[in-house]
């Protein structure tokens, strides 16, 4: 299992299901299983609780497009 973190500011927000919009600083955490589940989880930098993102049963082809996923979900993220 992978596990892979990044920092980001989310000028516009983004949804999770929990709470609805969150913005400001941000960390992104995805983890990516052997057989390529793909989990995302995000929360306030700092924070305890960490917020789920929308959508279930993501799983990736090849567990080794883990980081570059990771970083595109950074990038649309933190898009303005």
């Amino acid at each position: 299992m992978e596990v892979k973190t990044s920092t980001f500011t989310a000028t516009h927000g983004v949804m999770t299901d929990e709470v609805g919009v969150i913005s400001g600083e941000l960390e992104l955490r995805t983890t990516c299983s052997d057989d390529g589940r793909l989990t995302l989880a995000i929360r306030y930098v700092g924070a305890e609780e960490w917020y789920t993102l929308p959508g279930k049963n993501y799983r990736l082809h090849d567990p080794r497009d883990h980081e570059v996923v990771h970083r595109m979900l950074v990038a649309v993220l933190k898009r303005p």
